[in-house]
């Protein structure tokens, strides 16, 4: 107030000095001058209130950016000392690991990604069983479109006509397109089918929901069971259906995400793909992968696998470069009988097996020399293994020589992979 009064004071004192308002002003009487006065005060009141909010609200402002820019310097200190000191990621949730422990085979039967197709075509590398079916684009991505109709099924070509290519340990994988159309009633079935038998293992997936119906290996009732899809698969997008068969135990998978585990499911031969619908509606699969190698086979009175059994399981061979033998000769290195010791342990656990012991050498020296001492090699294993409690019906030796190498030749690195021995199952 004492600094309106002030303002009020000067302005009066400009007015009062200018020579036309004080000729006017002495015209005025009292009471007049008393309300101008009163006025100018008015007007220097609502000018200095002006002034003063603006001032205010500037350094408010002002305020307010400096507060930003310390909020945003201290974000990019926080930013820049996490991308330096890089934390872990946060644990995963108790299960949730468990819950997605797929692992694709490694060994490739049959895959089919429709690349270099035609499209309105049938594929090339499936056979028809019925209906119909063709190549089409679906969001992005080369596909198998299921045409209009009931019961479209379609199974992989074999080019030996082969209906028994399904092995002990396998996965199988395939992308799928779900519509958005909540009156979408169609569903993709897996039928894993038996060689010979009319009944199959059948896996229902689609939208909303997973339903399965598995063969037991010795009982007439199938494992049956439902679950629901929601949250995992998303609508008018590709989605990924993941299957692993490991000997007995069936897993599968839906985006990541496991909602089968059966331990006691009965193996199959071959396998096709049906997929049911009415009116409009159309089904797209792709990206088909089928291959040996599996989920590592839960036994919760086992150890866990060794390395042996982890090979044969994945590709039905262990290979080895920690068998040694004296320069020249078929002599082994008593630092090999280790190795040979752990090979001896996995055939005596399945003795029904038999297995080719195959002996490779590098590229010097010639073939004269490299394969006779490949055979004799080989030999000196199998005479290492039967000591060792190995039935010797169950093995034989081959030398490979150097016909058959795996890495190049030209390079220290490279030889010393070619000097190998293959066990192979036969």
């Amino acid at each position: 107030m004492q600094i309106k009064r002030i303002i009020a004071a000067l302005a009066l004192l400009l007015i009062l000095t200018d020579a036309s308002a004080q000729a006017f002003l002495r015209g005025l009487g009292q009471s007049a001058k008393s309300r101008l006065k009163d006025k100018v005060e008015n007007k220097v009141d609502r000018t200095v209130d002006e002034v003063a909010d603006e001032i205010l609200d500037g350094k408010k402002s002002e305020n307010e950016t400096k507060q930003k820019q310390v909020v945003e310097e201290k974000e990019v200190d926080a930013t820049t000392s996490a991308t330096q000191q890089q934390p872990k990621p946060k644990k995963k949730a108790e299960g949730e690991a468990v819950k997605s422990d797929f692992v694709p085979g490694t060994i490739v039967i049959f895959e089919d990604n429709l690349k270099g197709e035609q499209l309105g075509e049938f594929p090339s590398k499936w056979d028809l069983l019925s209906n119909n079916a063709e190549v089409a684009m679906m969001d992005g991505k080369m596909a198998i479109r299921f045409e209009h109709g009931s019961y479209t099924e379609i199974t992989p070509l074999l080019e030996d006509g082969n209906k028994k290519y399904l092995p002990e340990v396998y996965t199988l994988e395939l992308d799928f397109f779900v519509t958005g159309d909540e009156d979408h009633t169609s569903a993709y079935h897996l039928l894993l089918k038996p060689d010979g038998d009319a009944y199959d293992s059948e896996i229902i997936f689609g939208r909303d929901n997973i339903h399965w119906n598995i063969k037991h290996p010795t009982s007439e009732d199938p494992v049956e069971g439902s679950t629901t899809l929601e949250n995992i698969v998303e609508k008018e997008s590709w989605n990924h259906f993941a299957l692993s068969f490991n000997k007995r135990a069936l897993k599968v998978y839906v985006n990541g995400r496991r909602f089968i585990n059966i331990p006691n499911a009965k193996a199959m031969d071959w396998f096709s793909i049906v997929t049911e619908f009415w009116e409009d509606h159309i089904d797209y699969i792709t990206n088909v992968r089928l291959a040996k190698g599996a989920v590592q086979l839960y036994d919760r009175n086992a150890q866990s696998m060794t390395a042996v059994e982890k090979a044969m399981a994945e590709t039905g061979k262990f290979v080895t470069n920690n068998i040694l033998f004296e320069t020249g000769k078929a002599d082994l290195k008593a630092e090999s009988m280790e190795e040979i010791q752990k090979v001896a342990d996995y055939m005596k656990k399945n003795p029904s097996v038999r297995f080719e012991v195959q002996g490779h050498t590098d590229n010097q020296g010639s073939d004269a020399i490299n394969d006779p001492l490949s055979q004799k090699r080989a030999e000196a294993i199998v005479k290492a293994l039967v000591g060792m409690g190995v039935d010797e019906w169950n093995l034989r030796a081959v030398g490979k020589g150097s016909h058959e190498p795996v890495a190049d030749n030209k390079t220290d690195e490279g030889r010393a992979k070619n000097r190998r021995v293959e066990f192979i199952k036969k």
